[in-house]
């Protein structure tokens, strides 16, 4: 497992029934996860009544029962901030287990930007983020010193992400900000020769493409890859998957990298779960898959 265990804004209660406690910041929520089948004791006083519990609704969908929450609030990681804002999808804008992919995306920028020799010195790293959110990975990136295309299909997942990074005194950076498919300006991209140094990617389970095509994970993550691939530079530093479909295990995601990525470049790919830990049990709740593919010499 990577686990995500240097928050300090965050924490990761308890986990029981359907739900799991977290503190975000000073406020503390419930809400549920589909991972969490066990039903253990629930002996925090929070769960009966924390700041703010999502309820399904028995005909789909749910809503939060806020009690001493506003609307939104800010948390650090590091010296990245973000805005938390509890969503009708349950969502806060954040998944704190992608931290560990942060401080993994932002050593591997450094460490190319440090390690540059002769006519190298001075060129940035170029990252594409896809189905980029709220901006995590994009941050982290750019503070690590790269240049980051930021691309999602939701405007307000975009601007989102920019009050983060104007949040984390990044906005002058060089980011670019697309509203867009994130296939049909892939395939726009390699068009107009733009290449990358790094790719990363958080693709939906389902969705739909701007002319009402389906999108599912299973069927369509492998030929997704093999269009990236052909945006990234003639020396790749690392590409990185995010999978939260759990029937897509971690070993699959290696093999698709293996089969494409390795195949072309070289280099390394692994895969496993990404987890938090929980303070209650001492135990790590899984929060699906990542794979990490990278140039060993880097």
């Amino acid at each position: 497992m990577i686990i995500s265990d240097r928050w300090r804004d965050y924490a990761l209660l308890d986990t029981s029934r359907g739900e799991r406690l977290e503190r975000w910041g000073k406020y503390i929520l419930a809400r549920p996860d589909p991972q969490v089948i066990w039903d253990t004791a629930r002996t925090r006083a929070e769960w009966r009544k924390p700041d703010a519990r999502y309820v399904r609704s028995s005909t789909g969908g749910g809503a939060w029962e806020r009690h001493s929450v506003p609307d939104s609030w800010e948390i650090a990681y590091g010296d990245l901030k973000f805005t938390v804002r509890p969503t009708n999808f349950k969502h806060t804008g954040l998944f704190p287990e992608q931290a560990a992919n942060w401080d993994y995306i932002a050593a591997k920028i450094r460490n190319r930007i440090d390690n540059r020799v002769g006519a190298a010195v001075g060129k940035p790293v170029s990252v594409l983020n896809l189905f980029a959110y709220t901006g995590g990975a994009t941050l982290a990136a750019a503070a690590a010193g790269a240049e980051v295309c930021h691309v999602d299909a939701a405007r307000g997942m975009v601007q989102w992400a920019r009050d983060n990074a104007k949040l984390s005194g990044l906005e002058n950076r060089p980011i670019r900000w697309i509203v867009d498919d994130c296939v049909t300006f892939l395939e726009r991209e390699i068009r107009r020769e733009r290449r990358y140094d790094a790719i990363i990617m958080d693709p939906p389970s389902y969705g739909r493409g701007p002319n009402g095509e389906t999108w599912k994970l299973e069927d369509d993550l492998y030929r997704l890859v093999q269009t990236a691939t052909r945006a990234l530079s003639d020396n790749p530093l690392f590409f990185v998957i995010n999978s939260y479909t759990t029937g897509l295990s971690p070993a699959t995601l290696t093999y698709i990298a293996g089969t494409v990525l390795t195949k072309r470049y070289g280099g390394t790919a692994q895969s496993d779960e990404l987890a938090l830990p929980v303070q209650d049990s001492g135990l790590y709740l899984p929060c699906g898959a990542t794979m990490r593919w990278e140039d060993v010499r880097s």
